[in-house]
């Protein structure tokens, strides 16, 4: 197959294979890197690599791809889950004519990868939620991470939600708890985080508002607001102080104590925005296994609409 795509600003800044992905449909990972390994593959008629960032603009250029056959094996082995979709819909906070807002659960990933087979994008474009339209991801929520998270029901949408989460114009509550007791009440965090991609090294900026809602000496409970969205930025900014999430198994300065629930404890509990003079405020209340830790550690909070 020979094809061609112009990137409009609704892709803008998205890496270059959950593109692929968001245009071809759930191919592996493993294809599109070998394929932009032969030079089936193209942006702006130079070779280049999975994970660079398209602007608007762009141009794609694919070659002699083939992709059908790999596309009918990935649908034989997925078969969209109607309990997990029926979970998720129990969940739904908002569903109006432009987006619908969720309360996530941990362990659904929000697109697919290299390790997802059942992802939150996937699922609901095989709803009838979607009849008619598709879903478009604006933003970012780890696996693992549960709370508020919005999907677009139109490319217009997506256009402009995206852009108020790039201008960081969507203010964004999480709640976590910590091990141990953080000294500090409130204030920032200003760090410069180290991340990888393909081995190169990439240091970046990040800040985050805070406030411990209650603590003691074996835990802390802590209301954080990030200002910027780096990957896996409050998980870092909590490890580098010496008080990791519970549940955190890639940044923990503490084992996990035996018979502590294994969930990550980290919640997107509020998501704030304007759209034309209006307020839009979705939270989305804690999952039990949190309220339990939460008993279990002595910890106060009011978890309330």
């Amino acid at each position: 197959m020979n094809k061609s795509f112009v990137v409009d600003s609704a892709y803008n800044n998205m890496r270059l294979d959950r593109y692929l992905r968001n245009k071809l449909g759930q191919i592996p990972q493993s294809l599109i890197e070998k394929n932009i390994r032969n030079g089936k593959i193209k942006l702006n008629r130079k070779k280049t690599k999975s994970s660079i960032k398209i602007r608007s603009n762009d141009k794609i250029e694919l070659f002699n791809f083939k992709f059908k056959e790999n596309i009918n094996q990935i649908k034989k082995k997925f078969k969209p889950n109607n309990i997990i979709i029926k979970q998720n819909e129990d969940l739904i906070i908002d569903n109006n004519d432009n987006f619908l807002v969720l309360n996530k659960s941990s362990g659904i990933s929000v697109q697919g990868g290299t390790k997802s087979k059942k992802n939150l994008i996937d699922i609901f474009s095989k709803s009838k939620i979607f009849e008619g339209t598709k879903p478009f991801s604006v933003h970012r929520l780890d696996k693992d991470t549960s709370g508020v998270f919005i999907i677009a029901k139109n490319r217009e949408t997506a256009q402009l939600l995206t852009s108020l989460f790039r201008l960081r114009k969507v203010h964004k509550t999480y709640i976590a708890i910590c091990h141990g007791e953080v000294e500090k009440n409130s204030g920032e965090w200003n760090d410069y985080l180290i991340r990888y991609d393909n081995g190169k090294k990439i240091i970046e900026k990040a800040k985050t508002i805070f406030k411990v809602l209650d603590k003691n000496n074996n835990a802390s409970l802590i209301e954080m607001n990030p200002i910027t969205g780096r990957k896996h930025q409050l998980r870092k900014q909590l490890f580098n102080i010496g008080h990791s999430i519970y549940g955190d198994k890639k940044y923990k300065s503490f084992d996990n104590i035996k018979g502590i629930n294994k969930n990550l404890m980290l919640h997107s509990y509020q998501i704030r925005f304007m759209i034309q003079k209006k307020r839009y405020t979705y939270k989305a209340l804690l999952p039990d296994y949190f309220k339990s830790l939460i008993k279990n550690k002595r910890l106060n909070f009011s978890d309330s609409k």
